[in-house]
């Protein structure tokens, strides 16, 4: 169930059973040759959805742009400075919060975010004890990185032979192409698998790596091994959100 797809009555309606929100969060931002500048978003969108059919969570609305300044050499990238993303999930949060939801499990497609949503959260704590102190709600923020679980490692492995690597990877590109088929990109890479390293700046990002890659080998893409990947995600992440609920 989506929140946008919700009346308020419905949404009411779930409150009697349930506290918990899932909160899909991703990034704008380039995924190389072949790769839609939508993929992070796109990534935790339907895999937060899965997880609301199979868990019978309510799903609230992408956060579409994350931090990805590094990125931002890239056209078509967009990105949040670190403050407006914590002050963005902040006012999320306490929005739904002042409804009586209480647990918000936010899945996550963009390394990127992760430093910042951790902080944003913590100032969501701050935030609610100075309101109210020890009368406070008992509120918990968490998140989970759809890629990061071990069957989407096994997974990895087995379909793509050591050229996942860390950004642009044949993971998030075939989860694109079986969500959107219509969409799908194709373009010559040289060579198959990019260089990996570190980077400092934007600037930098895009002189050690000039198509966007690194690590990976994208090209190995496929929707088959898209359907597959999704259905390990969201099998994981269930389990991961029903554990979170349950939690004393």
């Amino acid at each position: 169930m989506q929140l946008h797809l919700t009346t308020w009555v419905e949404v009411e309606a779930y409150l009697k059973t349930s506290r918990g929100i899932i909160m899909p969060i991703g990034s704008t931002e380039q995924h190389g040759p072949n790769g839609l500048v939508g993929t992070d978003a796109i990534c935790a969108e339907v895999i937060a959805r899965g997880v609301g059919e199979a868990t019978g969570a309510l799903v609230g609305p992408t956060i579409p742009v994350g931090m990805a300044v590094h990125h931002m050499e890239f056209p078509g990238s967009m990105t949040l400075k670190p403050s407006t993303l914590i002050a963005l999930v902040r006012d999320y949060v306490g929005s739904l919060a002042e409804h009586g939801f209480q647990r918000f499990f936010f899945v996550n497609g963009h390394g990127g975010n992760v430093a910042t949503l951790r902080a944003a959260f913590y100032e969501v704590y701050a935030e609610q004890r100075a309101l109210r102190g020890r009368d406070a709600p008992d509120l918990r923020c968490t998140l989970v990185n759809w890629w990061e679980n071990a069957e989407i490692g096994r997974l990895s492995r087995e379909l793509f032979q050591g050229k996942e690597g860390s950004h642009a990877t044949p993971s998030e590109v075939s989860v694109t192409q079986y969500a959107y088929p219509d969409s799908i990109k194709t373009a010559a890479m040289e060579p198959e698998q990019a260089p990996a390293g570190s980077f400092y700046d934007a600037r930098d990002f895009r002189r050690r790596y000039p198509d966007g890659r690194i690590g990976s080998a994208p090209g190995l893409a496929t929707p088959e091994h898209g359907k597959r990947l999704y259905d390990a995600a969201v099998e994981a992440i269930a389990k991961q959100y029903t554990t979170f609920l349950a939690e004393a």
